[in-house]
């Protein structure tokens, strides 16, 4: 069965700069075609790898950094092993010299072994680097990572933070899906991941549809994104992605960042919690707490305590970095007994 094209993610044009909050408001991917174009790096890249390995060279100390590694037989997919009982790869820490001169050697060969360095932080691997190839958050404090590599396939994941991708070298294929194609994805477990995030278990290079049927559903609601370097992507919290490195000499900048409050915590101890708590009681059961939870998360947050005299609201009110800290010690309590 041959499985629906992805429709083409938007692209807008931004070698002369874009609005962070106009793109960030944004409830689809969008592409931001030039908007690192004028880094130093991808203007090395451009040129050649050697180029680009002599300019990165520059910033190099010498930093120990996370590396995996694996066999050409595993055409750049970073996965689980047949068994699922560990991983394709070998992970180890290499220096970052070793890690550039080994992707130079290696990078260009008809089928190169995988070395990929993953969402390591990048004033650490490369003091300095982002004095000349950054870009202006304003008030926010984005984490800012990099990646470096040969040719890699990246499983299909999700990330809570908004983001930005910026291609420093290589060329990079994002194919995307909206959050609620999760059940078309087959997500893996949640403890046992290559990189920390369930992972769609659909070999996307060879998708097998007696096996995972649903996912000719999904990709009728994918998005896909080419990008050269230079070219950036903005992907919407929790919007499912699955990149593939495909040059000879790979390098990525994420920036993740978000516009609620860290004290706020993440949603992700919530299902955690919720699946050990909820999932597996009786279904009558389950359907009480899912009006409870639309009554008081999900609906309109002031419903629950227009009527509540505001001096006895306690966590009804909008919550704050004190009150956060209160409801925080009290879980930690109840969860320590």
């Amino acid at each position: 069965m041959e499985l629906p094209k992805a429709t083409p993610v938007r692209e807008v044009e931004a070698d002369q700069g874009f609005d962070l909050e106009a793109v960030s408001a944004s409830l689809e991917p969008v592409i931001l075609r030039g908007a690192v174009s004028d880094w130093p790096v991808v203007k090395a890249a451009k040129t050649s790898d050697t180029a680009m390995h002599d300019y990165l060279s520059v910033f190099d100390r010498g930093a120990k950094v996370p590396v995996s590694v694996g066999s050409p037989a595993n055409k750049g997919r970073v996965f689980y092993t047949e068994d699922f009982t560990g991983f394709n790869v070998e992970r180890g820490t290499s220096s970052m010299t070793e890690l550039l001169q080994r992707v130079k050697n290696h990078g260009g060969a008809e089928h190169p072994p995988l070395i990929y360095l993953a969402s390591a932080d990048v004033d650490e691997c490369l003091p300095g680097f982002r004095e000349q190839n950054d870009l202006d958050f304003g008030q926010y404090r984005p984490v800012i990572s990099i990646w470096i590599g040969t040719r890699t396939r990246i499983a299909a994941h999700n990330d809570l933070p908004l983001n930005i991708a910026c291609v420093a070298a290589g060329q990079r294929r994002f194919t995307l899906f909206p959050p609620d194609q999760i059940e078309n994805l087959y997500v893996g477990p949640f403890e046992t991941t290559p990189a920390g995030r369930p992972i769609s278990l659909v070999d996307f290079a060879n998708p097998d549809l007696d096996q995972y049927p649903r996912f000719t559903e999904a990709m009728a609601h994918a998005r896909i994104a080419d990008l050269e370097p230079g070219d950036a992507i903005f992907i919407p919290s929790m919007w499912w992605h699955h990149v593939e490195a495909l040059g000879t000499f790979n390098i990525l900048m994420n920036y993740w960042w978000r516009t609620v409050p860290a004290f706020l915590g993440t949603p992700q101890d919530v299902l955690n919690h919720a699946m050990m708590t909820l999932r597996d009681m009786p279904q009558d059961e389950k359907e009480i707490w899912r009006q409870l939870f639309d009554y008081y998360v999900f609906g309109e947050s002031s419903a629950p305590r227009d009527h509540v005299p505001e001096n006895i609201r306690g966590i009804l009110s909008p919550v704050t970095e004190e009150s956060a800290r209160q409801v925080r010690a009290f879980l930690l309590n109840r969860l320590n007994r």
